[in-house]
């Protein structure tokens, strides 16, 4: 037996690859989003009282990470890369079926121009992903405060100072003030959880980095519990231009 399902919408995300793409939804409020509703699912009444609910589950696509064959066990990043656990022990994107689950904060519904747009905050989505539906987090039900956390405990506190090099100071003075404030924020609560692998925290490589936020290559290095953002710089666009926040 199988289904097919059509995605209701799509996610316009700041984060245009996979790496640096937080683990789990919530852990970085600054990653915003924004959900694009497809026709013919872009009718208000369907939303209608939604705003009510503060946050909401989305059921979505892992569109990268589809693979023509599964395995029954991973290697999640969390366990550092060399131990295998099963794949329905782990939020894995690599799943007989590459769906995931996230819950995010709903901060506000637009419609405008015969369109329905979701502003989100606190995503772990990477750009164009296809949603498949919506539905209100429900405190009382959806929390369990006495629940185990198997191999997944809570993250550590950020340990890492973060600092700017002189060239990605340079380039930031080029963007607009607003834009420029949300990324050192988003930044800031990016880098404070190491993106890294889990076999290179907390170590000391001195190896160069990089991740794509918008349409800005960042690039940055760790030495003794220092990180050192060296460089930012546009991939598209010239050195004056300034990102778009959401697309």
């Amino acid at each position: 037996m199988t289904y097919e399902f059509e995605p209701i919408g799509v996610i316009h995300s700041c984060f245009k690859e996979k790496f640096g793409i937080p683990r789990q939804s919530g852990l970085i409020p600054e990653a915003f989003g924004r959900l694009e509703i497809l026709p013919p699912f872009n009718r208000p009444e369907a939303f209608r009282e939604l705003e009510c609910f503060s946050h909401i589950w989305l059921t979505f696509v892992f569109h990268a990470a589809i693979r023509e064959q599964w395995s029954p066990s991973v290697r999640p990043p969390r366990l550092g890369g060399n131990r295998r656990v099963g794949v329905f022990a782990t939020r894995s994107p690599f799943r007989p079926n590459p769906l995931g689950l996230s819950v995010v904060k709903l901060n506000r519904i637009d419609f405008s121009a015969h369109q329905v747009n979701l502003e989100l905050g606190g995503i772990d989505l990477l750009d164009q992903t296809p949603v498949l539906d919506i539905k209100p987090y429900v405190p009382y039900s959806d929390a369990i405060p006495d629940a185990r956390e198997g191999f997944a405990p809570q993250p550590a506190k950020p340990s890492l100072s973060i600092r700017y090099s002189n060239a990605a100071k340079t380039f930031l003075d080029t963007l607009d003030a607003d834009f420029v404030r949300h990324l050192h924020s988003l930044l800031e609560q990016i880098l404070e959880q190491d993106p890294r692998p889990a076999y290179l925290q907390g170590s000391d490589t001195r190896q160069t980095f990089g991740m794509r936020l918008y349409d800005l290559n960042i690039r940055w290095r760790i030495e003794d519990d220092n990180l050192t953002i060296t460089e930012i710089d546009s991939c598209i666009r010239p050195n004056n231009a300034k990102p778009h926040r959401y697309e």
